[in-house]
């Protein structure tokens, strides 16, 4: 997707033409790039998707959605959205991709690259268990 396809998905005003000044050849590798591939638009792409992300807040899988039915878990309680949501924002800050998030007494499974939860347990359902490919835990 384009810069400018993006910007006009979240309702920013676009104009297209010749960028004043732009020479097409990177300050670094002396190649030849376009606009829409340089530096700049990669990172500018990169940031906007991660606020983007950070927006939303976190999406449930199916099998997460099954197991909070099946297993009675309350997501308005103490505000465990919120807290998870902040949970999976510091998570990613220090570039985790799959987390365990405790809060209070239920685990969430969460692929943070994704912003999705995969599952969900309450403490009854861990005990027992091993939390296997993850690479952090937050506890909030």
């Amino acid at each position: 997707m384009l810069i400018s396809e993006l910007l006009q998905t979240r309702g920013m005003p676009v104009t297209t033409g010749k960028v004043n000044g732009f020479t097409g050849v990177s300050q670094e590798s002396g190649k030849t790039e376009s606009p829409e591939n340089s530096g700049f638009a990669q990172e500018l792409r990169a940031q906007l998707a991660e606020q983007e992300r950070k927006d939303r807040g976190v999406s449930f899988s199916k099998h997460a959605m099954e197991r909070i039915e099946e297993r009675q878990i309350d997501l308005d309680s103490e505000n465990t959205l919120e807290r998870l949501n902040r949970a999976v924002e510091l998570a990613g800050e220090k570039g985790s991709s799959d987390a365990l998030v405790m809060i209070g007494s239920t685990a969430f499974i969460v692929s943070v690259k994704n912003n999705k939860v995969i599952t969900t347990m309450s403490a009854d359902d861990m005990q027992g268990n091993i939390f296997t490919n993850i690479d952090s835990t937050v506890i909030m």
